[in-house]
């Protein structure tokens, strides 16, 4: 009897371990899935990012066109105002 239930507790243990093995397989494909999302998520808000950036770029010589004085001249020229003839 004793040599029977050695194996009974060795199959315990086997399966016991084989169980455990599966259980940190599926937490590490949860977590690298996990990881994944989120790098996809950062690369998507960096480039988002660049392109904001890329749009100010841009955006900021028309605001310093507009702020100067040529600039809002033409500006009063095209809302209707005119210049005084001399």
């Amino acid at each position: 009897m004793p040599e029977e239930k050695a194996k009974r507790v060795a199959v315990a243990a086997i399966v016991a371990g084989v169980l455990v093995v599966l259980f940190l397989v599926a937490i590490l494909i949860v977590q690298f899935v996990r990881i994944g999302v989120a790098n996809a998520e950062r690369d998507r808000l960096q480039a988002e990012i660049e392109r904001y950036e890329q749009l100010v770029g841009t955006q900021r010589g028309d605001l310093e066109y507009y702020e100067s004085e040529l600039g809002m001249y033409h500006q009063a020229l095209e809302q209707g105002w005119s210049t005084p003839h001399a």
